[in-house]
């Protein structure tokens, strides 16, 4: 699998949100001197735990640091946008840095009722998600109704963020998956829902063939306690997540054992904890491979966050070295 790198430029408790982008920039510096394919950024809207909720601007920003990986959006939210004004965007990234952009789309709203109201999202209204699809990509091929500028030479490849009826969305357009979540958490040996997105992959003229990428966190260590204790952060905001509604900043370990807890944050700690593949780099590549067996992904989203900066990028470096 090619190796490739999802960041949400996460927010850390007690540093402003100008750090998490900061950070989000340094670490796709290192990543393209590792050797990574892609560096993608994410969208969310008044997130505490977040500060990217523009991928566009975030990408132009990694651009001028960088001169060779992929950039691209993991993802644009469509819902969210206007297709002509998404396509602008991309296009002109692409203007800027030709041959590395990528545009990643999504259908998820608001994460609370305030956002969605705030973004003008109805979560009662019509699905439109493919026909926004079809026409995001018309104006990148320069076949819309209005032509989108600037026009380039080739524009950059669309990706489709996909749960189970996004594959289908995909499968029917032609288009590259993006999976993760609930679908890379079955025990057999294949995932049906990806091999009916490759039996009922239709070619487009940008891609012949089906393409998966898979995403979850990869977090290595000296050792796999050590691995688990750097994944608490994420983890920990998560469970705060489904208590509280709202998505926090990462806090440090010790802050985190500090507080109280509750046998139903332990469990949802350690369901998350799980979802992740972590440990040794010899534990890491074992089950990455075994990843790659069941889904026959193509390449892997690392989207790994944690509290400790030094130890990320430590992590990630581990990671580059792997053969999977």
């Amino acid at each position: 699998m090619k190796l490739s790198i999802l960041d949400r430029s996460r927010t850390r408790r007690g540093a402003p949100d100008s750090a998490a982008l900061t950070g989000t920039i340094e670490r796709a510096v290192r990543a393209e001197q590792l050797g990574f394919h892609r560096f993608w950024v994410a969208e969310h809207h008044a997130v505490p735990g977040i500060a990217s909720g523009s991928p566009p601007v975030l990408l132009a920003a990694l651009g001028a640091r960088t001169d060779r990986i992929r950039l691209g959006s993991g993802g644009v939210m469509l819902p969210n946008h206007q297709p002509l004004v998404v396509a602008e965007q991309f296009l002109m990234l692409e203007a800027m840095y030709p041959g590395r952009i990528d545009l990643g789309v999504g259908r998820s709203l608001g994460f609370t009722k305030p956002v969605r109201e705030a973004l003008r999202r109805d979560r009662n209204a019509p699905d439109t998600f493919a026909d926004d699809l079809h026409e995001v990509r018309s104006y990148l091929d320069g076949k819309g109704a209005v032509t989108a500028r600037p026009h380039v030479t080739s524009p950059p490849p669309m990706f489709v963020l996909a749960t189970r009826r996004g594959l289908d969305f995909a499968s029917k357009a032609g288009l590259p998956v993006v999976v993760g979540g609930p679908i890379l958490r079955g025990s057999g040996a294949r995932v049906p829902e990806l091999d009916r997105y490759r039996d009922s992959f239709v070619p487009s003229a940008g891609h012949r063939s089906p393409y998966v990428i898979v995403s979850l966190e990869v977090m290595i260590a000296e050792d796999e306690a050590r691995a688990r204790e750097l994944l608490l952060p994420e983890s920990w905001a998560l469970a705060q997540s489904s208590r509280t509604g709202e998505f926090p900043p990462l806090e440090s370990v010790a802050d985190i054992r500090g507080q109280a807890w509750t046998p139903r944050l332990q469990e949802q700690v350690d369901a998350s904890i799980a979802t992740s593949v972590h440990g040794t780099a010899e534990q890491v590549k074992v089950a990455l491979d075994a990843l790659a067996a069941r889904t026959g992904a193509d390449e892997l989203l690392a989207s790994t966050s944690t509290f400790d900066r030094a130890a990320l990028f430590e992590s990630d470096q581990q990671l580059s070295l792997l053969d999977v």
